[in-house]
């Protein structure tokens, strides 16, 4: 048994240390197929990276509603609603923001007193913000607050902080089937590009072949050199596709930190994990097999040696 392991390791070990030799011969097209690979195995990685990063993001736990009334309301009107509202059950605390108060916080804020002089009246509403009981927070009570507010002939439109999660929880689960697609797509294309180089390296070296079959060799024999090849294809086009979206998050830190700093957060990108990093490097490692392995079995199954 062991006589037969270190024959078998070997066998392979003389295979894959002639591949390499091969290949380092063939810089050029070698170094062009893997990063045409690198860059088709960089898109899903990348892809998933950002999923990752954006679902990570520190949210805001607190939910609010935001109760907008009809400009032609009155004040005194707006602060009989908050009282009828806080009395609502499941309702923690009511705020109202008077269109008077919004305009004087717009004022301060935005810089724009002298244009705002020149208004005869007011187009800021009077705003209603409402905070539920956390027992009360749950989507379907969310969706009932927002019912029974919407009713009241007073009110214009009423909008919860959940609304924007959930939009962004919509992209994000539309990025993960993205991600699955595009990476089908581009997985279909490593294969078509590991097996068409495969397809040429065997019509390349078809008289080769041809005396090796000749003198008693296996299909898979000769084949081994070739699935070699594909697989020292999809590790390095793997670590390149690494490299790139190593070096474009790095890029990219710059001004994801100066945007965290203009909101008053703290932005930062992460890198691939020690977890997608071994997913990729195995998908490159199978799919450089994959792509051999059809293209050599296709391609010898066609070769016959040549009677003398």
């Amino acid at each position: 048994m062991g006589a037969r392991l270190a024959h078998w390791l070997t066998r392979h070990g003389h295979a894959l240390v002639a591949t390499a030799g091969h290949l380092s011969r063939q810089r050029t097209a070698t170094l062009l197929t893997v990063l045409v690979m690198g860059l088709a195995l960089a898109l899903p990685l990348a892809l998933q990276v950002l999923v990752r990063n954006v679902s990570s993001l520190d949210l805001p736990s607190g939910i609010g509603v935001s109760v907008y009334l009809k400009p032609e309301v009155s004040e005194a009107r707006a602060r009989t609603l908050a009282a009828t509202f806080a009395a609502h059950a499941g309702i923690a605390s009511v705020t109202l923001i008077t269109a008077s108060q919004a305009l004087a916080q717009f004022r301060a804020q935005s810089g724009l007193g002298a244009a705002l002089d020149a208004l005869t009246d007011n187009p800021l509403p009077n705003v209603i913000t409402i905070s539920p009981e956390p027992r009360t927070a749950s989507p379907a009570q969310l969706e009932a607050l927002r019912g029974y507010l919407a009713v009241w002939p007073e009110v214009d439109s009423v909008q919860t902080d959940a609304d924007w999660a959930r939009r962004l929880g919509a992209w994000l689960d539309l990025l993960r089937r993205a991600l699955l697609v595009t990476a089908a797509l581009l997985a279909l294309g490593v294969v078509a590009i590991v097996g068409n180089t495969i397809r040429l390296e065997i019509h390349a070296r078809r008289a080769e072949i041809e005396v090796t079959k000749l003198v008693g060799g296996s299909n898979a024999f000769v084949r081994r050199p070739f699935l070699y090849t594909g697989v020292l294809y999809g590790l390095c086009a793997a670590l390149i596709a690494w490299a790139i979206v190593e070096g474009a998050r790095l890029g990219l830190m710059g001004p994801v930190r100066r945007l965290g700093d203009a909101y008053g957060s703290r932005l930062a990108l992460a890198g691939p994990s020690v977890r997608e990093l071994g997913a990729l490097l195995l998908a490159g490692v199978l799919l450089g097999w994959l792509g051999a392995w059809i293209a050599s079995t296709r391609q010898l199954s066609r070769i016959e040696p040549r009677p003398a």
